[in-house]
């Protein structure tokens, strides 16, 4: 159902798949089998079988349900499912209310799973004669002990996928075909399971010592100005789903036309997958490389010297917006850590009645609530606003259908109407006084699942998003920059800007900065990009090496021609990696 999504199947790719299959229904079932081969005449009795059977069943149907909900959500997050994500802070609320839209729209996912457990349940064996119990003798009972522990050596072996050093690992699917398809080697109940009792976080662990560390690389980043700060405004608008695959294709005219007057990061790449990695990356410059998302994990709390009590401490008064219910994606919760002032969710909206009755108030209504709200904020201010209306169920307002260009996959016709919303919001604010006094930034929070070009696809394709930064007072500021571009980069961007001197930890960089690198994660592996080169980094290793800009596709593995650049490389994002750990963990995210 997701072909389009991966590169070319082959036998390998199923074997490897195979692997993880066996491993995961010998951890499942391990207990069943246990439960059958106990020496003992009870088990024959009906009841015992029939709570067994029952069991069986529920038991394994849950798990394969999960590998039916990831068909779908794969398209939006690039990974199979693990325990910290389905389990995620803020997002049960968001999932109970968006189950019938789900259903609805992938009807066929809901009945394909209803046939495959009618067909589980038909294949239980249901014996019809009654079971003639037998004494059992000495020997009897050595025969049964020693059957099964032979079975259970067999599913060991196989739980752990054969006579490995280590147990079957998530990192261990890239052995079977490139990163790009490890999703079709895994399947999700193996990544739930792997992931059920793990520490939060990545693995930790210890390249090399502080001394070391320091001298390759260094996340304090000191801010310096021989100027006074420039006292303006700052807006942070973060648009859901609007990648680089949904820009300059006919549906966002007003975006593309916005790129044209302002400073626009041609190479500009996400930190993360979904919305909830957006945030903190953005807001405190915190990337996304834990298996868990930052905002719901228990380090959401650490001291963050973020954006709005850096503003904060210059006088700004600050606020965040997100259109969607209160405690949505847990943003309500970070605002508060992150040190804003106010947060304005759906309860807050103030206006004509504009619920989309799913997820919450639609584009247009609340970025007017927005322009009309900053005009009454102190001067200067600080503040983010999250759209919602291009996230699934993409769901438009009435009075639109059929107005706008539907383009060729399910997101573009929200896309074009949230573009829409998006000049309607600027043609208010252009009629306010603090308008020509605002820098305006804005950045997709993550691609969308429907790419439909190969680049779209490929592990720079996944994480490029528009980013520009406007000043309708400052011509200066406009032009298309070659740097690679993060999230974690606009908040020292934005203070490098303003001339707003501080020393802060950031795993980002200035956009006036001589360096040129991104590093992002996904569910094993790391990206990193370097000038022209693209490195893939997974089991302590570099896995990877291209040429990104020549090699789009990434089909032509540059690792054994170019050992010294993937050895430079693959120390680079030890101690970055490192770095980020040793910070995170210990709450040292402030100097």
């Amino acid at each position: 159902m997701n072909i389009e999504l991966f590169e070319q199947f082959t036998f390998k790719i199923f074997i490897g798949g195979l692997l993880f299959d066996l491993a995961v229904i010998a951890y499942i079932n391990c207990i069943f089998l246990i439960l059958h081969i106990i020496p003992g005449n009870f088990k024959y009795r009906p009841l015992y079988q029939t709570t067994l059977k029952i069991t069986f069943f529920a038991v394994n149907l849950l798990l394969i349900s999960t590998n039916f909900i990831d068909i779908i959500y794969y398209r939006f997050t690039g990974r199979r499912s693990t325990f910290g994500l389905i389990t995620a802070t803020g997002m049960e609320n968001d999932i109970i209310r968006l189950i019938p839209s789900y259903l609805k729209e992938y009807w066929y996912v809901g009945v394909s799973f209803l046939l495959t457990s009618i067909v589980l349940w038909m294949l239980m064996p249901n014996p019809k004669d009654k079971i003639v119990i037998n004494n059992l003798t000495k020997k009897n009972y050595l025969k049964k002990c020693s059957y099964g522990i032979a079975l259970l050596l067999v599913i060991l072996i196989i739980g752990r996928g054969g006579f490995r050093k280590k147990p079957l690992r998530i990192v261990d699917a890239i052995e079977y075909g490139e990163v790009n398809n490890a999703g079709l080697v895994l399947n999700t109940p193996f990544s739930i399971l792997k992931t059920l009792f793990k520490k939060e976080g990545n693995t930790f662990t210890h390249y090399y010592d502080s001394k070391e560390l320091s001298k390759t690389y260094n996340p304090i980043i000191s801010i310096k100005s021989n100027q006074a700060p420039l006292r303006k405004n700052v807006v942070i608008i973060i648009l859901e789903s609007f990648g680089n695959e949904n820009v300059g294709r006919g549906q966002t005219p007003f975006l593309d036309s916005l790129i044209t007057k302002s400073y626009y990061f041609k190479n500009g790449f996400a930190n993360g997958k979904v919305s909830i990695d957006a945030v903190p990356s953005i807001i405190s410059s915190i990337p996304s490389l834990m298996n868990d998302s930052y905002i719901s994990s228990s380090y959401a709390l650490n001291k963050v010297h973020s954006l709005p009590l850096i503003f904060k401490e210059q006088g700004y008064t600050t606020s965040f917006f997100h259109g969607a219910f209160n405690g949505s994606q847990n943003f309500d919760k970070y605002a508060k850590a992150a040190g804003f002032d106010e947060y304005y969710g759906k309860d807050q909206y103030q206006g004509k009645d504009a619920f989309d009755g799913k997820w919450g108030i639609f584009d247009e209504e609340f970025l007017q609530f927005y322009a009309t709200k900053l005009g009454t904020f102190k001067k200067p201010f600080f503040s983010s606003i999250f759209t919602i209306s291009s996230h699934i169920p993409y769901i438009i307002p009435e009075r639109y259908q059929n107005k706008f260009p539907k383009g060729t996959t399910d997101i573009h016709e929200s896309i074009a109407y949230a573009d829409h919303s998006l000049r309607k919001f600027f043609d208010t604010a252009k009629k306010q006084k603090w308008y020509k006094n605002t820098l305006f930034v804005i950045s997709s929070d993550h691609t969308s699942s429907g790419g439909d070009r190969e680049t779209d696809q490929t592990n720079i394709g996944k994480f490029r998003i528009p980013i520009l930064f406007f000043d309708p007072s400052n011509p200066a500021l406009t032009g298309v920059s070659e740097k690679n571009f993060q999230q974690i980069d606009i908040m020292p961007s934005i203070l490098d800007y303003l001339h707003i001197k501080t020393d802060m930890v950031s795993f980002g960089k200035s956009y006036k900065s001589k360096e040129n690198f991104v590093v992002y994660y996904l569910q094993g592996t790391y990206h990193y990009i370097q000038d022209d080169y693209y490195v893939s980094f997974s089991d302590n290793k570099v896995i990877g090496l291209y040429n990104w800009k020549k090699d789009v596709l990434l089909n032509n593995n540059l690792m054994k021609i170019d050992k010294v650049r993937a050895q430079k490389a693959e120390k680079f994002l030890k101690t970055y990696i490192q770095s980020f750990n040793e910070r995170v963990t210990n709450n040292q995210l402030v100097i």
